[in-house]
């Protein structure tokens, strides 16, 4: 299989038979304004990529994406990208969920040009996800002139995807499971230097993505300096999705883990204006070294794995909630307390960064937890929990 990024950067014709680049495809628009110069799929692609290089997570997403759209239309349909149909589309849903084993096979490596592309099958929500990214590729594509029509415009809502969506407001972890998690982190061992390093980092990451409600790639990018006091408070400046700024309030708690994790690392407890180093160090503490949110990512999810093994006897249910946890289940977990804590939601709105209130009223568990307890009877139990 050939390497999509590579493409990116060479002419197409040096990688692709005129007859698939694209200047013929069927779903080329013919007439209108043209908002691009871009005459073959590769520039089309480039410059749809090139939207997103100020996120670097999210370009890492579509462009993968991007790779394996563009190889199955080439290699797998034989037709450009801009002749892909409904019909084409349909098939490619298909082979998402069922996809041929030389795309699969555990034998390539993991990078290169000849790079595994699929673990294996995608689950509904994935193939969904894959849809929903390359939709927004396609209505890209014709707003700049490039192509006649979105071949997944006429894909039905499934009835699956209002149900992922009711299930993404249940990826958080309730009070007792968080707490759980932190102290299954106290239980990491700490007998050598080495042990140590890592238990003070994992330590302090978990209690950074959930005290400030941060994205992974938002706290991978974050320096000392981000942190700022104003009127004796303090905040972290963050730079999220889309480019999108905003100040996270940081708590008093919070900054004394901080405290706590710089003076591990031989640091004075409080950063300063001019800090460029990592609000995340390395595991030694190693200030020119970044962490990728990739890095990040693994850190967390192995944590979660540990910890589910441990609470296997005790807590099953916690233990199959926490393999299926990733690190942005600790921005849900956040917000979601902040609201049963009774938090504004315009407050939970702007510390989220969310563009519309409506995103963020999905954390709102707390009324339907009033209206089960008094519906069943248990109105006081409930209380008690809560």
């Amino acid at each position: 299989m050939t390497d999509l990024g590579p493409l990116l950067e060479r002419p197409p014709t040096d990688v692709v038979a005129l007859s698939l680049d694209g200047h013929q495809g069927t779903n080329r628009a013919r007439d209108g304004v043209r908002q691009t110069a871009a005459d073959n799929d590769l520039d089309a692609l480039r410059l749809w990529l090139s939207e997103y290089t100020d996120s670097p997570h999210t370009l890492r997403s579509y462009r993968k994406e991007v790779v394996r759209l563009w190889l199955w239309s080439t290699r797998v349909r034989g037709i450009p990208l801009s002749s892909l149909n409904r019909e084409d589309l349909l098939a490619y849903e298909a082979f998402l969920a069922n996809p041929a084993t030389d795309w699969t096979a555990p034998a390539r490596p993991r990078r290169g040009r000849e790079r595994r592309l699929f673990a294996g099958p995608l689950a509904p929500n994935s193939v969904r996800q894959t849809l929903g990214i390359l939709s927004g590729l396609f209505d890209y594509l014709v707003a700049a002139g490039y192509l006649a029509g979105n071949p997944l415009a006429l894909r039905r809502p499934r009835r699956g995807a209002t149900a992922a969506r009711r299930a993404g407001v249940e990826r958080y972890l309730d009070q007792a499971l968080w707490h759980g998690v932190l102290a299954f982190i106290e239980t990491l061992p700490q007998t050598t230097r080495r042990e140590q390093q890592h238990y003070e980092r994992v330590r302090w990451l978990f209690r950074l993505l959930y005290g400030a409600a941060l994205r992974v790639s938002e706290a991978a990018q974050a320096t000392m300096g981000d942190l700022m006091q104003r009127r004796g408070k303090w905040w972290l400046h963050v730079v999220g999705k889309g480019g999108v700024p905003g100040d996270v309030p940081i708590s008093e708690a919070l900054m004394a883990e901080l405290a706590r994790y710089r003076q591990f690392h031989g640091r004075p407890a409080l950063p300063s204006a001019q800090e460029s180093c990592p609000l995340v160090l390395s595991v030694t503490g190693n200030s020119a070294r970044s962490l990728t949110p990739t890095a990040l990512y693994g850190v967390v999810k192995d944590v979660f794995r540990q910890a589910a093994h441990a609470l296997e006897a005790s807590d099953p249910l916690g233990a199959a909630t926490l393999r299926r946890a990733s690190p942005h289940w600790l921005r849900h977990t956040a917000a979601t307390h902040q609201a049963d804590a009774g938090t504004d939601l315009r407050y939970i709105q702007k510390n989220l960064r969310h563009a519309s209130l409506e995103t963020t009223a999905i954390y709102l568990h707390a009324e339907d937890d009033r209206r089960h307890a008094q519906t069943t009877g248990e109105a006081e139990v409930a209380a008690d929990h809560r």
